[in-house]
C-alpha cells in the first residue's frame, strides 16, 4: 500500500504523529507538505493528493486541517475520491467497510494526537467488504461517470 499524506499550517502536529504510525506499520508514505507553521491555503494541499489517489499513483490518501472539513470538501471534488471526514475509530472503519474511502480527511483542533494515531489505523488496516455495499458504491462511481 502507498499512501499520500498532506496537511495545512492547522494540521502538521497530527500529520506528524500519522507518519511515525506509518512507519511503525510498514506502510509507505509520501509526505506532501506543508512545511510551514503560517497560514496557507487547503485547496493547495487537498487537490494535488486527491488527484494522486484518484489517477493511482497512491492507494490511498490522507488529510489534516485545523477541523478536517476543508481538506474534505476539496478532496471530495475530484472525481474518483471517496475522501471521509472522521473523528472516531468507529466511523474510521466503517468508512473503509461500506464506502470504501480512498481519503480519510481529520481536524488536529478536534482530535489529539493518540485519538488520530487510533482512527488512522483503524482506516489504514479495515478492508472494503464489498457484497451489499457494492451496490451503494457502483451508483456513486455512475454518477461521477455520468456528470463529472
Amino acid at each position: 500500500m502507498k499512501v499520500a499524506i498532506a496537511s495545512d499550517h492547522g494540521g502538521v502536529n497530527i500529520r506528524e504523529e500519522i507518519k511515525k504510525l506509518m512507519d511503525e506499520l510498514g506502510i509507505q508514505y509520501e509526505d506532501f507538505g506543508c512545511e510551514c507553521g503560517t497560514s496557507v491555503d487547503y485547496p493547495d494541499y487537498a487537490l494535488p493528493v486527491a488527484e494522486k489517489v484518484a489517477n493511482g499513483e497512491y492507494d490511498k490518501g490522507i488529510l489534516i486541517c485545523g477541523t478536517g472539513i476543508g481538506m474534505s470538501i476539496a478532496a471530495n471534488k475530484v472525481k474518483g475520491i471517496r475522501c471521509a471526514l472522521v473523528h472516531d475509530v468507529f466511523s474510521a472503519k466503517a468508512t473503509r467497510e461500506h464506502n470504501d474511502s480512498n481519503m480519510l480527511a481529520m481536524g488536529e483542533r478536534v482530535v489529539g494526537a493518540g485519538l488520530a494515531r487510533e482512527i488512522a489505523k483503524a482506516w489504514l488496516t479495515t478492508e472494503y467488504e464489498g457484497g451489499r455495499h457494492e451496490n451503494r458504491v457502483g451508483k456513486i462511481k455512475e454518477y461521477e461517470n455520468k456528470n463529472l
